[in-house]
């Protein structure tokens, strides 16, 4: 009989081969996991995975929230397949008799999601089966997104119960105005002698980090140019997608650029505008940020000059703002959901 646990082993070993493949390799990718799914299917019939359906259509979600999921993914232009495969964890003999399969599988982060929006109470079950999957197969990478993490991706959008709610204090200051303008000084200190001899060009996206690009860029002892744009979420021919809706002023080909960024989280949009600015053909493309969220990231970006590790908490001030209030507190603040 041929060993589920060999079969996919082979299958990762011919995906990442396909992956290699361009411009051939989104065809052989779908191949190989068909491949895959047709091996361990010939061990146990349990083996049902719903590739994404050609042509544009949306696959069968199993629940609602999936399909949210699939269109946030959209608005950052991120490729994703629905419940791709599953991973085999624990046989009796040759048979399968318990297995994951992920909610998406994102090849352009070579990533693997696990959505715990649906039944919170499966989350210690769910943990238990990541880590089973790490031990059997360490080339996968595979995250589980919780509800609070999905809550707040949809919060962005302007749907949803974060949205819904009404949040009208702050529960703590996180990071005092006197922590933040030293630390403040200390990356500008730190930018300064990094691009020392070069001018470099630091440019700001949305609203959030006004407060901060302005006080790094006075703690520069350079000569600097600024600029700014913005994006939006539009509805496009083949779902939703991304519009810049105000473009950079200055050129930027072959010049230093700091991207200033107010919070990375997820670090979707910052995956987004870095491959957007690399368009424009700059020397170096840096990101400066006053907070990370590593605990909530999905795409792998890197991210040189931060100003603070965040808690996944929900932050205001400093520019920062809930439903447009809360931008000009000098500090960083969580915010105090109503009931507590």
């Amino acid at each position: 009989m041929v060993n589920p646990l060999s079969c996919i082993v082979q299958g990762q070993r011919i995906y990442h081969l396909a992956r290699m493949c361009y411009p051939c390799g989104q065809t052989l990718e779908r191949a190989g996991l068909t491949r895959r799914c047709r091996l361990v299917d010939v061990e146990t019939s349990r083996f049902t995975p719903v590739p994404n359906v050609a042509g544009g259509a949306e696959p069968n979600f199993a629940h609602p929230s999936e399909l949210e999921f699939a269109r946030i993914l959209d608005f950052y232009g991120l490729r994703w397949d629905y419940e791709p495969l599953s991973f085999p964890l624990r046989w009796d003999g040759d048979r399968a008799t318990e297995m994951l399969t992920p909610d998406f599988y994102l090849p352009d982060l070579d990533l693997y999601l696990e959505l715990t929006t649906m039944k919170q109470s499966l989350v210690t079950q769910k943990n238990r089966k990541l880590r089973r999957i790490r031990e059997l197969y360490p080339e996968v990478n595979i995250k589980l997104l919780y509800r609070r993490d999905f809550h707040r991706l949809l919060a962005k959008f302007g749907f949803g119960p974060l949205v819904e709610s009404d949040l009208p204090g702050i529960s703590r200051v996180l990071y005092s105005e006197r922590q933040i303008q030293q630390r403040v000084q200390e990356l500008g200190r730190t930018i300064s002698r990094d691009y020392a001899g070069k001018r470099p060009v630091l440019i700001g996206v949305q609203r959030g980090m006004v407060c901060f690009m302005a006080d790094v860029m006075r703690q520069i002892s350079l000569p600097t140019r600024m600029d700014f744009m913005s994006i939006s979420r539009y509805a496009g021919e083949h779902g939703p997608d991304i519009r810049v809706t105000k473009g950079l002023d200055l050129g930027i080909d072959g010049s230093d650029v700091i991207l200033v960024e107010d919070i990375v989280d997820t670090g979707m949009t910052l995956n987004w505008l870095i491959a957007h600015l690399q368009s424009r053909q700059p020397a170096t493309v840096e990101v400066c940020a006053l907070l990370d969220k590593r605990a909530r990231r999905i795409a792998d970006v890197d991210v040189k000059y931060v100003g603070f590790e965040a808690p996944d908490e929900f932050l205001v001030g400093y520019g920062l703002d809930y439903m447009e209030s809360y931008r000009n507190l000098p500090f960083v603040g969580v915010l105090r959901p109503v009931g507590n």
